[in-house]
């Protein structure tokens, strides 16, 4: 037990407070701030958004869409939410290789992050019930119905970005959100009132597919990070050049974004990017078999696609690359048990001017039965 907890007075807010983000800072969460638990600022604008459709295929956010308005729903009588903000930026993306494809920073290491902060969330909840042993704590990371960047907007850590993203003026806009519900009371901060993004648009200029509806709103729909992650079905084709060679995530708005330009690099081992992830080679995962991928990916955020939808993504990425060397790799993709990674593979497989791709698109429509994979095939959209 880290010896400033046996020191700490019980009645001292500020001093119990401070406590609290000290042993947060020495788990890697280099950012915290306290909010109370109440309803969200931007619920109002988040129910608006989803009212127009912009969630796209996450059913979930709008079935939950209740539980969202108070932390109440997360864990009953909440009474303080302590955020926490841990960064992720490693070294530089490598760009140029061929036939390879771009994963959004996030998911380069070794493990999926959900797993390492919960495991961090569960040490600090130790920590207050040493410090509160009647304490109930709740440890958040993504999965819960929560507005999380709001909370940490209101916690004093940072405004929210004309790309939706929360900015810290320390840090920048490459960390992980986490939260720590708690039922008692704690020394709030001032909420961050602040705008520093000014007349800049760089985030807004810069997507490829025009996702931002205006300053402040995604549509989802169109934006490269949701289709290659949680848009499950086959990907609208006006969008599909515009998502370059990126297969899973994206940071185009975040690279461009002035205040990642000396954010600093984390310090977790964990995030360091694993060999071959940065970039990642197209054709050998098409090479691989389900058990193969699940064996490979099963730890690390590339499994949330499942293999059908990186596969889907990856012939995309080749498709858009249109290199003849890829023709191996996306006839086995064209032979796929999966119709939504033959699909991809056959409109991959059209953008690429060689007898051989079109062999390959005329062999397998002699045997495909399934309709979308030959409307696919046979360019009818």
């Amino acid at each position: 037990m880290p010896l400033f907890f046996m020191s700490v007075p019980m009645s001292d807010l500020s001093q119990l407070t401070q406590s609290l983000k000290s042993e947060a800072s020495a788990l890697g969460f280099q950012v915290s701030g306290c909010a109370p638990a109440v309803t969200p600022g931007t619920l109002g604008q988040f129910q608006v958004w989803l009212q127009q459709q912009f969630h796209g295929e996450m059913e979930y956010l709008e079935t939950r869409q209740q539980a969202y308005s108070h932390p109440n729903f997360v864990m009953e009588e909440s009474v303080s939410v302590l955020m926490l903000a841990m960064p992720y930026q490693t070294r530089q993306p490598v760009t140029g290789r061929q036939l390879t494809g771009r994963i959004a920073r996030y998911a380069w290491g070794q493990m999926d992050y959900h797993d390492l902060i919960h495991k961090r969330l569960k040490q600090l909840c130790k920590q207050i019930q040493v410090l509160l042993p009647d304490a109930r704590t709740r440890g958040i990371v993504d999965t819960a119905p929560l507005l999380e960047r709001e909370f940490a907007r209101t916690a004093g850590m940072g405004w929210a970005a004309k790309n939706t993203m929360l900015i810290n003026k320390t840090i920048g806009s490459y960390f992980f959100i986490a939260a720590v519900l708690i039922d008692q009371p704690l020394e709030w901060d001032d909420a961050f009132e602040s705008f520093h993004c000014g007349t800049c648009t760089a985030c807004i200029d810069a997507c490829p597919t025009d996702a931002f509806v205006a300053p402040h709103i995604l549509d989802a729909n169109k934006c490269i990070s949701y289709l290659t992650i949680e848009h499950r079905s086959p990907i609208d084709v006006p969008l599909r050049k515009q998502m370059q060679n990126w297969i899973l995530g994206c940071d185009i708005c975040q690279e461009v974004c002035p205040w990642n330009r000396k954010a600093p690099l984390s310090t977790e081992p964990a995030f360091e990017p694993l060999p071959g992830h940065n970039p990642l080679d197209l054709p050998e995962l098409f090479q691989l078999t389900d058990d193969e991928f699940r064996a490979r990916f099963r730890k690390t955020p590339l499994w949330r696609p499942k293999r059908r939808g990186i596969l889907r993504n990856a012939a995309i990425a080749l498709g858009n690359g249109a290199d003849p060397e890829s023709i191996g790799a996306l006839t086995r993709g064209i032979n796929d048990e999966e119709p939504l990674v033959r699909g991809a593979s056959a409109w991959a497989l059209r953008q690429i001017n060689h007898a051989d791709a079109t062999a390959a698109l005329e062999a397998r429509k002699k045997v495909e039965s399934d309709g979308y994979v030959l409307s696919e095939i046979e360019g009818r959209y």
